[in-house]
């Protein structure tokens, strides 16, 4: 690979401040695994404090608003998230398109916001166990790439694609290695075909029940770029198994 893998661990609804020696531990570990790339996206209250405790480590958000600022009670523009410290954000998390009725359209309109705001943007997209068991989840996943990808100058050198099939998310299930390549695979064709060539370098990430004892694995398919990782980043311990697999089989 061009660049280093890039593992990142989603907090979502979880973390008090006490979870800070969560991130702590986790970015003293960095500083001996340099070959992957590190990233934590903590809830909201959490990201500035992260940032502070935790300083060799990517600090990101898990969500944004797609407008600067204006009437929007209890919600958060990506301006606000990078002065608090975030340095990415996580769009289109599957979460926030079957809780909150997110469509491609409004994941696309926070990606560009957040990339105008200065920040680097994580984008997933994933099938639900309905649509695989059709034999349509590479045809949904490249709609959902059309709808949901940033467009302008240099968008691509700000996104990093996640793939989550929506049925592998916190059950313990994951897709076969050949179906995880297959997949990313045609992700990697279906960016170059809307970004160009240089769409080679973005990295494809895997996600869905992503834990140390399946990590090494997962690593080994085609164009797996590193992983977004739930349950497994909340404490260093289970975090750090993963990241010590992406330091030994993505080193190519």
């Amino acid at each position: 690979m061009a660049q280093r893998p890039y593992v990142v661990g989603n907090w979502k609804m979880h973390g008090t401040r006490a979870m800070l020696a969560e991130a702590r531990a986790i970015d003293r570990a960095a500083e001996r695994l340099i070959k992957v790339q590190v990233a934590l996206a903590p809830p909201y209250t959490l990201i500035h404090a992260t940032r502070n405790e935790a300083v060799l480590i990517g600090v990101g958000a898990q969500d944004c608003h797609p407008a600067d600022g204006g009437a929007h009670t209890g919600d958060i523009s990506a301006a606000m998230l990078k002065d608090a410290g975030a340095g990415f954000v996580i769009v289109g998390h599957s979460e926030r398109r079957a809780d909150h009725g997110e469509t491609d359209a409004d994941v696309k309109a926070k990606a560009e916001g957040a990339i105008a705001a200065g920040l680097e943007v994580i984008l997933c997209v994933g099938e639900s166990e309905a649509q695989r068991d059709a034999g349509e989840a590479e045809k949904v996943v490249a709609r959902q790439l059309e709808g949901s990808l940033p467009q302008g100058e240099n968008a691509a050198e700000k996104v990093t694609v996640a793939y989550e099939p929506v049925w592998a998310i916190g059950t313990g299930r994951t897709p076969s290695i050949d179906d995880i390549g297959a997949m990313h695979r045609a992700i990697r064709k279906k960016l170059v075909s809307i970004y160009g060539e240089g769409a080679g370098e973005i990295r494809i990430l895997y996600g869905g029940s992503v834990k140390a004892e399946n990590a090494a694995e997962i690593f080994e398919a085609d164009e797996v770029g590193g992983a977004l990782v739930g349950g497994a980043s909340l404490t260093a311990e289970s975090f750090l198994g993963i990241i010590a697999a992406a330091a030994e089989g993505l080193q190519g």
